[in-house]
């Protein structure tokens, strides 16, 4: 998908390219992919960079293109591992800007709503590269509120089971965390040094850098307070977990010795030999009665031991 973006009191989508505008490719096709390697002679190997889904945030510049890669959060199609983190970059030389994305994300729909809200106009590349870094942050902070209500509601579910399955649907959200984590701190790197750039220092919106660097701090502190708080409950659910299925086994031995009490006797007596009750016309009441007292004994004392 392609859009090209220009100012207007906000971001407005325009029908063709024009010099200064911004242009925003989503999932290239073949098609895209020649419009940009051939009629705006980006770089190849900036596009392999970006393409490639681990690539890390970082500046690069080269024959006079600034390339500038940041991680964004996007929601994945995999019901385990519901979020994860992809590389957004940003191209430019000139009158020429392009970001290019693999993956569908929500978070440029919501910026240009956002620049038409809000009558933000965008300054030049490098205020654009900021402002997406603010909404990426902003991102990053919705997505981790969507998974702790994730952990709540496994949280739920694991107070009423003492099975492994929502052990595990909490192991799979804690990869969430470990790629927010990864990808917020790569940013803020990245941040910085775009921060002090010399070339640009002077002409940065001071409050927006403020803005950035709160929203980027912020994200970090929850990300790594839910992922904190997450550990935890994991631990301590395993030992319950671990505690319930003891207690059963426990339990279950006991009564395997409580029932072993009349099988011994019935096993002894039923014996082809001599015992005492054999022409004893009560012989079996005796036995029934010996073993139902001996029963009830062993389940007082068990109770009384706390075993039971």
């Amino acid at each position: 998908m392609k859009a090209f973006y220009t100012n207007n009191n906000g971001l407005v989508e325009i029908p063709k390219w024009t010099a200064d505008c911004w242009i925003h490719i989503e999932s290239p096709t073949e098609t895209e992919k020649t419009y940009l390697l051939e009629e705006l002679q980006i770089p190849e190997a900036f596009y392999n960079d970006i393409e490639d889904i681990d690539e890390r945030p970082r500046i690069e510049i080269e024959d006079g293109w600034t390339l500038i890669i940041m991680r964004i959060p996007v929601k994945s199609g995999d019901v385990k591992v519901p979020f994860h983190t992809v590389p957004l970059g940003l191209i430019f030389k000139d009158d020429i800007c392009v970001s290019i994305t693999f993956n569908k994300t929500e978070i440029i729909p919501d910026f240009v709503q956002y620049s038409q809200r809000k009558n933000i106009e965008i300054e030049d590349n490098f205020n654009l590269v900021l402002r997406l870094l603010l909404s990426s942050s902003v991102w990053y902070l919705k997505y981790l509120k969507q998974i702790n209500q994730k952990i709540k509601l496994a949280e739920d579910n694991l107070e009423k089971s003492i099975k492994n399955e929502e052990l595990q649907a909490l192991l799979q959200i804690e990869k969430c965390f470990v790629f927010f984590i990864t990808s917020l701190k790569a940013n803020d790197v990245l941040f910085q040094r775009i921060k002090n750039l010399k070339a640009h220092k002077a002409n940065y919106d001071q409050d927006l850098l403020e803005d950035v660097e709160i929203e980027l701090n912020q994200a970090q502190d929850t990300a790594n307070i839910y992922s904190n708080i997450l550990t935890g409950m994991m631990d301590a659910y395993a030992s319950v977990i671990s505690n319930n299925m003891n207690n059963m086994m426990k339990q279950m031995t006991s009564i395997s010795i409580i029932l072993m009490i009349p099988t011994l006797i019935a096993s002894l007596y039923g014996m082809n030999v001599p015992n005492g009750l054999e022409e004893s016309k009560y012989g079996i009441w005796i036995l029934l009665f010996v073993s139902i007292l001996l029963s009830v004994f062993g389940v007082m004392l068990f109770k009384r031991r706390r075993w039971f």
